[in-house]
Order: structure tokens, then C-alpha cells, then sequence
């Protein structure tokens, strides 16, 4: 017989929460059976910092209803048959208090998605199976003009955790060599995501080529970090995921769990913080809670400054100057300006 519901208080206002035992995270050595009511009640504990990340933004929900097991498959643009799915427009039956924002997808299509606005939706959103939350760098009064610059710093195959927090302190210092202040946060993975406040008077292309031209500065600093779109062409090294500053791609949120075994969490931290992590496995929904209860949150200030685009995108002029241009976008999009042929290299030079 299942469970009768229960109800949680999200911000002064009730969350009913059903089937409250559901196991969503099973035991690992570092944490016991975790139940979709704890999932719930861990996203209203974190509320200041994950609205922080979520607030006025059209959110992209990762929803695991069963929750999540090994074997279990996420379902992606050209499979749609996996246990979990990406909600991009607002659910049917959503209570009056979510709110949305229209959005344009690269294709040209458009889509009413949630834009939270309290932490009520975001419970109610974790009580339909969210596990990760996927915020667009916009605000809702202007989606054409990213407020985020996010720097993804992504472990190719012999690479990991250490490698990629080597790699952000290279980041941390060259964006303050430009005059740019990073926040810095794990992945809740292997990687680590830096996210700079800009000025909202640049284009999704714009904030692109920025990230671009970053990563291409960072990469003649440090020989391990690449900026290669194509994996054959990675090798052992950090890739600066260029494309997830492109229109519709997101990376996960501040304080957002990771459907991965032991409920980690993409958690910001200080920079001291992020240099001495061992194991990002031991932030997790049993322990991010006590670290926000320890001291403030780590992005709490990320909201004071916002920065200019210039010397990155003077960088890209100059790198387009020198021959290194444009970089190919996610194999979905349609065609973009200047963009050069969408084929891996080994593959162009077997059709030659």
C-alpha cells in the first residue's frame, strides 16, 4: 500500500509531496536510502542559494519519477524511450503559483517554460521527480541577453576531479587578469563550472565566442586544456565546453543534485573550498545543508557586480584574425553563420 502523501512548508507555502517513501537514491558506503520526501525537504533547506541560481529564469526540469538506478537511461533529443526526461515546457496540472516565460529555441520554435520565482515551485518541481534543475543564463525581462558567462571545465577520459581543479585556478586567475570575478562550484560529477555575472548587452552568440575565447587563451597557458570540439581530438585533457553558452544549452544549477549514486550536489564553494576538495562525492544532500548551516553561501555576493564582454570578444576578433574562428555548434542546431563543416576531422579526411 503506498504511502500516505505529506506535506512540506516551501517559503510559507504548503507542497503536498506524494508517495513520500519513494526510495529515489539508493544507500552508498557515503550515504543511507534517500526518499523523495527528503529530496523535497533537502530543496526547500538549500532555498536562498538555489534561488539564487533559479530565480526569474526559464528552468529546464530533469525529472527521474522512478528515481534513480543503475541502468536507468536519461532520454536525449534523438531517444526519447530512456527512465528520465528533460521538461522543457511547463506540465499540465502545475499549481496557479508557477509562473513562465516564452522562450525561442535555436529551430525557431517556441515554448512556455518555468520560471521560478519561489521556492515553492521548486519543491513542487522535486515532488514531480526533479532531480536536477537546468537554468537559461537569462533573466525573464530580456531572454535574448544572457547574464551569465559559464565557464564548463569538462574531464576528457584520463582526466579527473584533480585535473579540472588544477585547470580552474588557472581560470581564476586569468579572469582576474582581465578584471572578471568567477564563482566557482562543483559539478556534482568530475568537473567544475565558474560562472561569471556579465552585463546583459550581448547576444547567446556573443557570450559564446567570449567562452571561446577564453577557453583558446586558456589552453596556450596550460597544454592539458583544450578547447577541440571533437572528442578524437581532445586526448588527455580539460575541454572547455564552449557550446553550453550557445541558446539552449544549460548546465546544471547551483545547489542542484545530480542523478548519480549518493544524491551528490553541484555546490558552490570558495575558492580556498574548491582547492582543497579531495572527494566531490562528499557533497552530497546529507552534508551541503550542515556546510550552508557552517558559513554563508559561497555565492552569495554573485549578484553584486556584473562584468563587460570586451576583452573576450576583442580576443575572439583577434583570434579570427589569426585563422582560428568559429567552432561547430551542437550537432541540433541548424546551420549557423560562419560556422565551419560539421564532421570530425578523421572522417573529412577519409572523404577527400
Amino acid at each position: 500500500m503506498a504511502s500516505p502523501a505529506a506535506h512540506v512548508d516551501a517559503g510559507g507555502r504548503e507542497v503536498r509531496v506524494s508517495s513520500p517513501d519513494r526510495i529515489i537514491f539508493e544507500a552508498t558506503d557515503l550515504t543511507p536510502d534517500i526518499t523523495k520526501l527528503e529530496v523535497v525537504e533537502y530543496v526547500v533547506r538549500v532555498g536562498d542559494g538555489l534561488m539564487r541560481a533559479l530565480r526569474e529564469r526559464p528552468t529546464t526540469l530533469e525529472r527521474w519519477p522512478k528515481g534513480v538506478r543503475e541502468g536507468m537511461e536519461l532520454s536525449t533529443r534523438q531517444d526519447n524511450h530512456g527512465d528520465a526526461f528533460y521538461q522543457k515546457r511547463v506540465p499540465k496540472g502545475a499549481p496557479d503559483y508557477v509562473e513562465t516565460v516564452r522562450i525561442n529555441f535555436p529551430s525557431g520554435r517556441r515554448a512556455d517554460e518555468i520560471c521560478p520565482t519561489e521556492i515553492a515551485v521548486a519543491a513542487w518541481a522535486a515532488h514531480m521527480g526533479t532531480i536536477t534543475f537546468h537554468p537559461w543564463p537569462v533573466r525573464r525581462a530580456d531572454v535574448d541577453r544572457p547574464d551569465e558567462l559559464r565557464i564548463d571545465l569538462d574531464p576528457q577520459p584520463g582526466t579527473d576531479f584533480h585535473d579540472a581543479q588544477r585547470v580552474a585556478r588557472s581560470a581564476k586567475e586569468l579572469l582576474e587578469e582581465i578584471g572578471m570575478r568567477g564563482f566557482a562550484k562543483t559539478s556534482g560529477n568530475r568537473g567544475v563550472h565558474v560562472f561569471v555575472r556579465i552585463e546583459p548587452r550581448w547576444t547567446f552568440t556573443d557570450v559564446r565566442h567570449a567562452a571561446l575565447a577564453f577557453g583558446r587563451e586558456l589552453s596556450r597557458r596550460d597544454d592539458r586544456v583544450t578547447t577541440a570540439w571533437w572528442k578524437e581530438e581532445r586526448g588527455e585533457r580539460i575541454f572547455v565546453d564552449f557550446n553550453q553558452n550557445a541558446r539552449d544549452r544549460t548546465i546544471a544549477s547551483a545547489y542542484s543534485l545530480r542523478p548519480k549514486p549518493g544524491a551528490p550536489v553541484s555546490t558552490p564553494l570558495t575558492w580556498d573550498e574548491l582547492f582543497d576538495l579531495d572527494d566531490p562525492r562528499t557533497l552530497n544532500l546529507t552534508t551541503v545543508p550542515a556546510l550552508l548551516e557552517r558559513r554563508p553561501d559561497a555565492w552569495s555576493s554573485i549578484d553584486d557586480e556584473a562584468f563587460s564582454l570586451e576583452t573576450l570578444l576583442e580576443w575572439y576578433a583577434r583570434d579570427e584574425e589569426n585563422g582560428e574562428g568559429e567552432m561547430p555548434y551542437p550537432p541540433d542546431y541548424p546551420k549557423m553563420p560562419g560556422e565551419p563543416r560539421r564532421v570530425q576531422p578523421s572522417k573529412a579526411r577519409s572523404d577527400e
